[in-house]
């Protein structure tokens, strides 16, 4: 029977007896002491026989000796608990697996070697990109239609790039805050560093202060995500030679701009300072732009940037040579036909692809099997063939580049560790260009349908014959909605429209469902909005369209 409630049997005073007990102990009685060899590798985890080591070295030292030994003993007894989870990458699929996994009830660390949570995409990518496209369409608009609606003015506004530039850093510092303080709320150990495998439950963990570190894990999940591809003999110099990051963060309008690519950051970025004014010319090596897009989609899409501002296209055409003169460009390209021609410009943007991501993380080192392109090879539940290491994202052999993709891997692979069963439907993955208009595709293309042999057809309906596209002269685009022959299941949406981005999710949620194009065609969609077409282009999949 406890006196009194006390968790001592000894009265009131019994806590503090237990303390004094203790603090003899610790002063009086013969701790081992421990050498700074073992110290060291007790304290960074390395070699469990240093601790053993540690422990017999005999009786009869000094407390404080002893009591050096006790914290030491503390600090062994970190190996003996691991964390359940360590992530390497803060970006969107580090981050939320980070997340997902605490949720889960796992003890979780993120390592992550910018400084800043959110990767690439929200410190140097999708974020800040958007920010300048939105920035960008107003003065543009501005410009070019303030005048069709009644506002007088507006070809006397200016823009203050360096304003501009401040509020994306704006944005993205609120952002990346954002996701620092999900860590805390959800209890994720974070650490600023560059994590590399010391083995496959080891992370080494070199801090941004200097400080380095090894911890424990009994998972780890690769996350590092991706960094753009140069030219070989044109290394970027973030001045006139542009990746992505560099595109973001001019202080002035370049009076003419090269970009070698003409897929999805080369043509938000391009548009960018072409709304600006500056001569933007994209070249490609494909026959078209966004080669992985429906044919239809491209070429609205480029008919659009082509009249409304002003950009330049030359397809099929293949970069051969170039130079950096210092404040400017010459690059040398080849055509079709085989004759060459020279392009001076004054930024040059190289938007050609990005790669994986992995250096310095020792992947090597512990073995995990890369493809011939460098990519990490997983299995089904985003394993690799290393036990209790997986990967997701950028970096792995498997579905598209994409932020949300990895988002949703982050989710799955969590729940997959958690004992759960994580899935990610990689046919239902949504691309986005935000340009003006943007483009929005999900699942299959024509081509595609075409060459696996099978039966769709096609609803289609164009922005022009929309009520509200009408009232706000965006009319520009169309919804394309390709379903199976047979069965009438949807199987791609493809939209150009000022809002795509916005109307796909709708697509994707009736794919993910298995909907038919008649059961969103029988769905009441309120008028009127933009989202009425996708509804019409259902609607001339099984029956008729009533608008056109």
């Amino acid at each position: 029977m406890l006196h009194g409630g006390n968790l001592f049997p000894f009265g009131c005073n019994g806590l503090l007896y237990f303390f004094l007990f203790f603090v003899h102990c610790c002063v009086f009685i013969p701790y081992p002491a421990i050498d700074s060899s073992a110290a060291y590798h007790c304290v960074n985890g390395l070699q469990g026989s240093k601790c053993k080591e540690a422990k017999g070295k005999g009786e009869g030292v000094s407390g404080r000796e002893r009591q050096r030994a006790c914290v030491m003993f503390r600090r062994c007894a970190v190996k003996l608990n691991p964390y359940d989870v360590v992530v390497i990458g803060g970006g969107p699929g580090g981050y939320v697996a980070s997340i997902k996994a605490a949720q889960l009830g796992m003890k979780t660390a993120c390592v992550e070697n910018r400084g800043a949570l959110g990767g690439t995409c929200l410190n140097v990518g999708c974020i800040p990109s958007k920010a300048l496209l939105h920035a960008t369409h107003l003065y543009h608009d501005a410009h070019a239609n303030f005048a069709r609606y009644g506002l007088m003015g507006g070809e006397r506004v200016t823009m203050d790039i360096a304003k501009m530039q401040q509020q994306k850093e704006r944005a993205v510092r609120a952002l990346t805050g954002g996701v620092e303080y999900l860590f805390k709320k959800n209890k994720v150990t974070y650490y600023k560093g560059e994590g590399s495998f010391e083995t496959a439950h080891s992370i080494r963990v070199n801090g941004l202060d200097g400080k380095q570190e090894v911890i424990e894990t009994k998972k780890t999940i690769i996350a590092t995500g991706s960094e753009p591809t140069a030219l070989p003999f044109l290394p970027f110099d973030e001045k006139v030679v542009l990746s992505s990051t560099g595109a973001l963060a001019l202080s002035r309008v370049p009076k003419t701009m090269v970009v070698i690519g003409g897929g999805v950051i080369g043509l938000e970025l391009g548009s960018v300072w072409a709304r600006l004014g500056a001569e933007v010319t994209v070249v490609e090596f494909a026959p078209r732009c966004a080669p992985t897009l429906d044919e239809d989609v491209t070429s609205v899409l480029v008919g659009a940037l082509a009249k409304n501002e002003k950009m330049k296209f030359m397809t099929s055409t293949k970069v051969v040579g170039g130079t950096n003169n210092g404040d400017s460009v010459s690059l040398e390209v080849e055509g079709k036909n085989g004759k060459r021609e020279t392009l001076t410009c004054e930024a040059l943007l190289v938007s050609v692809g990005r790669r994986p991501f992995t250096g310095g993380l020792g992947v090597d080192k512990i073995n995990v099997a890369k493809n011939e392109r460098g990519f990490v090879k997983i299995g089904d539940h985003f394993e690799t063939n290393i036990p209790d290491v997986y990967a997701i994202g950028d970096v792995v052999d498997k579905g598209p580049m994409l932020a949300h993709k990895a988002e949703d891997e982050g989710v799955a692979c969590a729940e997959v560790l958690a004992g759960k069963p994580g899935h990610v439907n990689y046919g239902v993955i949504p691309a986005v260009i935000y340009t003006m208009p943007e483009v929005a595709s999900v699942g299959k293309s024509e081509d595609e349908l075409k060459k696996e042999g099978v039966a769709y057809k096609v609803g289609k309906f164009p922005f022009n014959a929309n009520s509200r596209a009408k009232a706000v002269s965006t009319e520009d685009g169309f919804v394309k909605v390709l379903v199976d022959k047979a069965t009438d299941r949807i199987l791609g949406v493809h939209i150009v429209c000022t809002t795509a981005g916005e109307l796909i999710g709708e697509a994707c949620l009736a794919m993910e469902y298995g909907a038919s194009s008649e059961d969103v065609g029988r769905t009441c969609h309120a008028h009127p909005t933009m989202s009425e077409a996708l509804k019409e282009a259902c609607m001339a999949c099984f029956a008729k369209p009533i608008n056109f």
